[in-house]
């Protein structure tokens, strides 16, 4: 079939052709970055923690209401964990600063040495008088866990030296010391003469801060190997159970604390699942929000596509019939028009691939987003051009069914 009657055809009536590839053009636009943004959003929530089992994971928040002193502070804390690990069903458990993803923990500058004036990275500040290797059940990909003697108590409230030695995420790892080995290097906290030196023993593969920031600052993460005590009222115990016994071991660690304290206590319990649900309840919020949209978009353009070929079969009729009468078998009118509604999506689609570029630009230069790969866009196009195809085929193939009789009965 020969493509210049149709241009010519298209082009006698252009209002149509037309408004059909600019709808395909801004709906291929948007979807395309639609969807690279929705795999983005999905991508950051499915971030791992670095927990080893964030569905057996909790914690509880202990404040206990009794005017102690910071000594008898320490002796609660070592007794509410020996009650903890007691619990049938507690697999570890760790005295621990902040929790990954909980949305509430500090932050601290480091750098590789104290003649900076600008810190090399800000890290999420762990603390833990416990293995939280153990407990957390970080992976372990450079050096040693602390050794029990490295674990102190630290009273905060008249010590800010950090302990000596310190364990740092590969992120962290790698930010300071690029392709080279962290352990046995000193990290400093803090920049010029306020820096304080310690040795790094260990490298664990992630651990999340706890805010969990997208990019590399989310991933930055210390431990520090000290139980930390003072004036403070409110502790944190991080416990991991065996599998499938968490919901359990909630339910009997709060009445074990309270049947074990003399004092009363208000507790508050969470689980990691319950705060990575939180964490990222605004990014699948705007995923599903960008699919319906999508799913929306594409029923408006495969609604406009058969809608304009429905009203060019009826618009044709007559001239159909001529066709048929002269010998134009079906195939031939069903080609005609399939290859007509391909022209047009096909014109909407190189807009379409040109102005996702431009949108995706716009949105890397205003959002700070990542570049559309390719793959989206030639995804899209076939898409849109089988898309064309299916919708266009149902008028295209009454057009072919229209009886020359029926069609030339008033020529």
């Amino acid at each position: 079939m020969e493509i210049r009657p149709i241009l010519s055809a298209l082009l006698r009536n252009k209002t149509g052709p037309i408004l059909v590839a600019l709808q395909v053009a801004l709906s291929l636009a948007i979807l395309a970055n639609a969807a690279h943004i929705v795999n983005e959003r999905r991508a950051v929530a499915a971030r791992p923690s670095g927990l080893a089992d964030e569905h057996s994971t909790f914690y509880i928040t202990v404040r206990n209401l009794s005017n102690d002193t910071p000594e008898q502070r320490l002796a609660n804390i070592k007794r509410q964990t020996a009650v903890l690990r007691a619990v049938a069903g507690v697999a570890s458990v760790a005295h621990v600063s902040q929790m990954p993803l909980s949305r509430s923990g500090s932050n601290t500058s480091v750098a590789v040495n104290d003649r900076q004036d600008k810190p090399s990275a800000v890290a999420s500040q762990f603390v833990s008088g416990d293995s939280l290797v153990q407990t957390f059940g970080l992976k372990l990909v450079e050096g040693r866990d602390f050794l029990p003697a490295e674990l102190l108590d630290v009273n905060e409230d008249t010590t800010a030296e950090p302990p000596p030695q310190v364990i740092l995420t590969k992120p962290l790892a790698d930010k300071l010391w690029p392709e080279q080995p962290a352990v046995g290097k000193t990290m400093y906290f803090g920049t010029g003469k306020d820096a304080r030196g310690v040795q790094v023993v260990g490298v664990v593969q992630a651990l999340m801060s706890a805010h969990g920031e997208v990019g590399e600052r989310g991933e930055q993460s210390v431990i520090m190997p000290a139980r930390l005590y003072g004036s403070e009222p409110v502790v944190l115990y991080a416990i991991r159970t065996e599998p499938g016994q968490r919901d359990r071991v909630m339910k009997e660690v709060e009445d074990a604390l309270r049947k074990s304290s003399a004092t009363p206590m208000i507790t508050k319990m969470k689980t990691v699942d319950d705060d990575r649900k939180d964490r990222y309840r605004a990014d699948v919020a705007l995923q599903w929000m960008l699919v319906t949209v999508s799913v929306l978009l594409l029923l408006i353009t495969a609604s406009g596509i058969v809608g304009m070929a429905s009203l060019w079969v009826t618009q044709r009729r007559k001239q159909i019939g001529v066709r048929r009468a002269l010998g134009a078998r079906k195939t031939d009118i069903l080609r005609y028009f399939i290859t007509e509604n391909f022209m047009i999506t096909s014109a909407g689609v190189f807009g379409g691939v040109a102005l996702g570029l431009a949108l995706n630009q716009l949105l890397v230069s205003k959002l700070e987003m990542a570049r559309l790969p390719a793959g989206y866009l030639v995804f899209g196009a076939l898409g849109f051009w089988l898309l064309g195809v299916a919708a266009a085929y149902g008028p295209a193939w009454r057009a072919a069914s229209i009886s020359p009789a029926t069609a030339t009965r008033s020529v």
